[in-house]
């Protein structure tokens, strides 16, 4: 068992200057919801911190993370006050990931549900393959974002890089700030009363108080690589 040391309000506080990593995963894991919120200090780049938490738990993460922070996360609320490395809230199921500074590349790969907030900037491939869960990044995202994204939503205040939903197929990607351009099979679609209703919530949820849906664009997939023709050879 971790050594734990209670703080204000009843926040139970874990030092990875002290503590096992591994032991502290199994702590969260392992933690009672009715209890928290846990605090984990000094994270120093670790790898793998807060992954697996099946549970309702509120985590505070006081400094930079590591590859794959909060990885399959189900239920779990996880703020991270600093950077996240490469997969952050990778294959997440439900729950909250929340990081204060910018992510890695492949920020939210393959998640099936929940919500990843992104203040800063994410890399490449943000929403690779997503699933079903959404994202919100309020700086800018990097080249190949939503690559093969299947379901969910990914939100960008501001500019996307280079082949935006490539290959994509039902998910839906909203871009405020410039697109460098757009991958294979992925094409600008009509904003809808329906779409600017489900981006006026997912602002919400993300907290963008006051972020007005002028300059909003939407984008998806055109449909014409879910089977196989000769004379797309050169797009797949």
């Amino acid at each position: 068992m971790t050594a734990v040391a209670p703080g204000p309000a009843n926040i139970t506080v874990m030092d990875l200057a002290r503590d096992d990593l591994s032991q502290v995963n199994q702590d969260l894991q392992k933690a009672d919801p009715r209890g928290g919120p846990f605090r984990v200090l000094n994270p120093r780049g670790a790898h793998a911190l807060a992954c697996g938490l099946t549970s309702g738990i509120d985590v505070e993460i006081e400094g930079h993370t590591g590859y794959y922070c909060a990885g399959m996360n189900q239920a779990a609320r996880v703020t991270v006050s600093g950077n996240a490395g490469v997969g952050v809230a990778e294959n997440m199921m439900s729950g909250e990931v929340w990081v204060k500074g910018d992510a890695s590349q492949s920020a939210g790969a393959t998640a099936h549900g929940g919500l990843l907030v992104v203040e800063g900037n994410t890399a490449a491939r943000c929403g690779i393959s997503l699933k079903g869960a959404d994202i919100v990044v309020k700086g800018d995202v990097g080249h190949m974002s939503m690559f093969l994204a299947q379901a969910g939503r990914l939100v960008v205040l501001g500019d996307a890089g280079d082949s935006l939903g490539d290959s994509i197929y039902e998910a839906r990607i909203y871009v405020r700030g410039k697109v460098a351009s757009l991958g294979a099979d992925c094409i600008e679609k009509e904003m809808r009363e329906e779409h600017r209703t489900e981006l006026r919530d997912l602002l919400e949820r993300a907290g963008c108080d006051g972020v007005g849906l002028d300059g909003f664009r939407r984008y998806g997939s055109a449909r014409q690589l879910y089977h196989f023709k000769a004379e797309n050879l050169d797009s797949y």
